[in-house]
């Protein structure tokens, strides 16, 4: 098997002086309410080999699960608009809160007096250099909101896609019937986070989120949500 990554990254990757092969899979375009585990047995379980890890993006199990809000269902107020305009405009890897459906969707999501608390610290903490209190003290439901724009793909321009519901059970949905070792991830090009993983990996999450760390399936329009991981 020819391993291929996407422009800019490399297939090689030396994690706690181990070297690991990275291969992007690309993928038809996914739409919302597919089966994850027929997109795993018709794009993976061709390729995939005993002891391989498979990176999925979260946004594919989140899509696959209707983890879906619309625009024409939030209604902007005005603690959201007036909100907005003292945050900044991208989150760790996308646009975030400096949005003002999006600020309206974290005020939906966990309440205005958490979002108002979160803002008060936030900007008292970027006086001293400290980024990224808002995110924490809101959660990563808001945190790992995505779409609202248009920057990669039209589709996303008028739906937002919530982190997966469950992501450790789906993990373990697909090593049971499939037999494929895999963890959801929501990373990008600023940042890793391990949503859920299968119980069989034993890697840590340092040495997991080690692995891609250079986003190995982009930030753009590379359709690769999917990424193999096998040990060199």
């Amino acid at each position: 098997m020819k391993f291929v990554a996407n422009e800019g990254k490399k297939v090689e990757i030396e994690v706690e002086g181990e070297i690991y092969l990275r291969h992007a899979i690309k993928t038809e375009f996914v739409k919302q309410g597919e089966n994850y585990l027929g997109l795993f047995r018709k794009y993976v379980y061709p390729i995939y080999e005993k002891n391989d890890i498979i990176v999925s993006s979260e946004k594919i199990i989140a899509l696959c699960q209707n983890r879906v809000v619309r625009r024409e269902d939030i209604k902007i107020g005005i603690w959201a608009k007036f909100l907005s305009k003292f945050a900044c405009q991208k989150n760790r890897g996308g646009y975030g809160v400096g949005m003002a459906i999006n600020m309206q969707y974290a005020i939906n999501k966990v309440g205005l007096c958490r979002v108002l608390l979160a803002s008060v610290f936030s900007g008292i903490t970027k006086l001293f250099g400290i980024k990224g209190v808002f995110y924490k003290i809101v959660g990563q439901e808001v945190a790992g909101l995505d779409g609202f724009y248009d920057g990669a793909w039209d589709e996303y321009r008028d739906i937002g896609i919530e982190i997966p519901e469950n992501p450790e059970a789906v993990c373990n949905e697909i090593k049971e019937k499939l037999g494929i070792s895999c963890m959801i991830v929501d990373s990008n090009d600023f940042g890793q986070e391990i949503l859920g993983k299968s119980e069989d990996i034993q890697l840590s999450e340092n040495e997991l989120k080690a692995l891609i760390r250079d986003n190995p399936a982009g930030q753009g329009k590379q359709q690769t949500p999917f990424v193999l991981i096998r040990k060199k």
